[in-house]
């Protein structure tokens, strides 16, 4: 007989009892199902940029402890939600077991392979075992399993892309679909980490938006990655620097926009300290949507204060409709990002 489950997942939370599962300390994860739960035998997780830039550093490089610090997570957890970034990722794997309660609810059956659109953050999770560690990509491989709630999203793996390169993009795909939303024609555009996965596919859709009388500029730190950038023409100004440098972003995107600075400015940077950079480069009553997981909503909302700066923040949300099909259909329209993605992430 199956224990009758919340939709939202609140019977999984201990601590405290009843929390949603993102917010809460810690989650129940033993692996016998509710009935409105989908039980997923993992194979791979897609660790946040933020999340797992933190867990690197705290590491020292190294992967043996890179692992550890991975299980002791799940093992306090019973979740992978970094201690520091707050923050999860997502995961693929081949669905297991389906409550009876969704049978009817969903187009899933056992076999299935899906990426997990929710983060980890709110899944019930074990790792059995870390198999490989793909520092380069964010990506872990394991042996382990997790708990998929009524209300979570998913996408089923397409056929026409590799798996670590549909998983790639989907772990992102709230940042292009949302760039689509807020750029009009002829707007000024900055990505900082522009040159990083998210910033990618942000590029692209704001050079598509913005048309031939916009302006996409691409801020990433280092020269070598912005070659890329130039290379696939995602941008109409390429410029590296220290994201963290506020004064130095400011000043350089002074100059690039002749003293306009933009219209809309997305961060998809993976370090902290990048608020006052976005800030200062948007115009007033400009935009900036913070798509980082490394974001602390006190300093964004406390400097912009700080320095009379009237602008819209919005924080990311990794959710908006259509996103997952819109990603991956970046992947079949641009050969270019495509090989790209493929020789980074696949």
């Amino acid at each position: 007989m199956f224990k009758k489950g919340n939709p939202y997942g609140t019977h999984r939370s201990t601590e405290p009892k009843g929390a949603l599962p993102q917010p809460a300390l810690k989650l129940d994860n033993t692996m016998e199902i509710y009935d409105n739960e989908i039980l997923i035998n993992v194979q791979t997780l897609n660790v946040d940029s933020a999340s797992f830039t933190q867990i690197n550093d705290q590491a020292g490089g190294d992967i043996e402890k890179i692992k550890e610090i991975m299980k002791g997570i799940v093992a306090e957890r019973g979740k992978h939600q970094n201690p520091v970034t707050g923050s999860g990722g997502m995961l693929i794997g081949t669905v297991e077991q389906i409550g009876p309660a969704l049978k009817e609810k969903t187009d899933l059956k056992v076999g299935d392979k899906i990426a997990t659109l929710v983060s980890l953050s709110l899944t019930p999770l074990v790792i059995d075992e870390i198999l490989a560690v793909r520092k380069e990509i964010d990506q872990v491989d394991i042996r382990g399993k997790a708990i998929l709630f009524e209300s979570g999203i998913y996408a089923k793996l397409p056929s026409d892309l590799p798996e670590n390169l549909a998983l790639s993009v989907l772990d992102v795909a709230g940042a292009p679909a949302q760039t689509i939303k807020l750029v009009k024609e002829g707007d000024t555009v900055l990505v900082l980490g522009g040159s990083g996965k998210s910033g990618l596919l942000c590029l692209y859709e704001a050079k598509k938006k913005s048309g031939p009388s916009g302006k996409v500029i691409c801020w990433a730190h280092r020269e070598i990655t912005l070659e890329r950038v130039k290379k696939l023409g995602l941008a109409d100004i390429c410029i590296s620097g220290d994201a963290t440098n506020a004064t130095e972003v400011y000043e350089k995107v002074m100059k690039a926009t002749e003293g306009k600075l933009c219209d809309l400015v997305i961060s998809c940077v993976s370090r902290p300290s990048c608020e006052m950079s976005a800030i200062l480069a948007a115009k007033d009553e400009g935009t900036v949507y913070f798509f980082s997981m490394a974001t602390s909503f006190t300093k964004a909302a406390l400097g912009a204060e700080g320095v009379g700066k009237d602008v819209n923040m919005m924080i990311g949300n990794g959710y908006t409709k259509g996103h997952a099909d819109t990603a991956l259909q970046i992947m079949r329209e641009s050969k270019g990002l495509r090989e790209l993605f493929t020789e980074l992430y696949a």
